[in-house]
């Protein structure tokens, strides 16, 4: 049987690849089974049982998205890093829609709270949004913004949702230019 060399990473990342493939939704252990060749029980003595797969895969895609961001906003910032990372967050939505899916699935934040991929996605995020002057709550008001902008353009162009002639491209550089706008005009809590 193929059951040699299945580790709980090995099984993340299969099923990473098959949500990218078929859809996140539609990623079970019986299917995850079928991939390696063996029966599903094989696969409980190395993830407890679905939930738990999926919060190992919004991991492994949240630590990939974060990775790419990093790497796009180094050394840039104001309007450069923010489009930078939303440029990275974009390609990555599109190129791999099934992960891109997991990281935007609940999970249990006590299991997921001091994770070092959930600490470094808060650094990396907050400190681009510092160089706006931004400070707490405005820097969580700022984050919700990004990432509802960010994810509905991501959600709405992955689904076709995009009629009209105008380019695609060409809107999603208009809405990082408002976006910075925004930022750089923030309205500031009267609690600060």
């Amino acid at each position: 049987m193929a059951r040699a060399g299945i580790t709980a990473d090995r099984l993340t990342e299969a099923a990473a690849e098959l949500a990218d493939e078929v859809g996140f939704e539609k990623v079970t252990v019986s299917a995850l089974a079928r991939r390696f060749g063996v029966k599903d029980a094989s696969l409980y003595s190395h993830v407890k049982n679905l939930q738990e797969l999926r919060t190992r895969m919004a991991l492994l895609a949240g630590a990939e998205l974060i990775d790419r961001i990093a790497a796009a906003v180094a050394g840039r910032a104001g309007k450069d890093a923010l489009a930078a990372f939303a440029g990275a967050y974009r390609s990555y939505a599109l190129e791999h829609p099934g992960r891109y899916a997991a990281t935007q699935t609940r999970v249990d934040q006590e299991l997921v709270a001091d994770h070092p991929m959930m600490r470094r996605t808060a650094d990396i995020t907050y400190g681009m949004l510092r160089a706006y002057g931004l400070e707490e709550p405005d820097l969580t008001d700022a984050v919700r913004l990004l990432r509802a902008t960010f994810h509905g353009y991501c959600a709405l162009e992955a689904g076709g949702g995009f009629g009209a002639p105008r380019d695609v491209r060409g809107s999603w550089d208009q809405a990082i230019a408002a976006l910075h706008i925004a930022l750089e005009n923030w309205p500031v809590t009267e609690s600060r």
